[in-house]
């Protein structure tokens, strides 16, 4: 496992560390954002779109679960807030967004459970204070391990 931890500041500290993870994706690689309401979530996949080049508005998709964007590499939004369970993701083909061309990043990735693939990026939020927040970046095994690793290095 590569990890790194990082002590947010600001709203400008997060944009700054999302910025840096949109230089280094590739086509097919996985962000799975997890923490609580609040956390930052939907503030790090917006200045993460605007790093790719997304000129639209991004907002979180609860109620469609999943917006498509065109950037320097097309961008799969996910929210699975209102996601009832494994089963319900299962039918929702997230596997074929997963395997596409474009990079995915998955708002309560936690509610996949065995339905995340194992090589993803891990992003975990923790509120600290009103404007300060604990952001975990980790990986485990294949391109999210990697890709840690060139964030350290970055």
């Amino acid at each position: 496992m590569v990890e790194l931890t990082f002590d947010s500041k600001s709203v400008e500290d997060t944009n700054r560390l999302a910025e840096q993870v949109a230089r280094i994706v590739q086509p097919g690689d996985v962000l799975a954002l997890k923490g609580d309401l609040g956390a930052g979530k939907t503030t790090f996949t917006q200045a993460f779109a605007r790093a790719l080049g997304v000129q639209e508005r991004v907002n979180s998709p609860t109620f469609t679960l999943i917006k498509e964007y065109r950037g320097r590499i097309p961008l799969y939004h996910m929210d699975l807030y209102r996601l009832n369970g494994e089963e319900e993701a299962a039918a929702l083909g997230l596997e074929e967004y997963f395997d596409g061309e474009g990079v995915c990043i998955v708002e309560w990735a936690d509610r996949l459970g065995e339905a995340l693939p194992k090589d993803v990026v891990h992003i975990t939020m923790e509120e600290t204070s009103p404007h300060t927040r604990r952001i975990r970046v980790w990986g485990t095994d294949g391109p999210g391990c990697d890709r840690v690793k060139e964030l350290l290095e970055a």
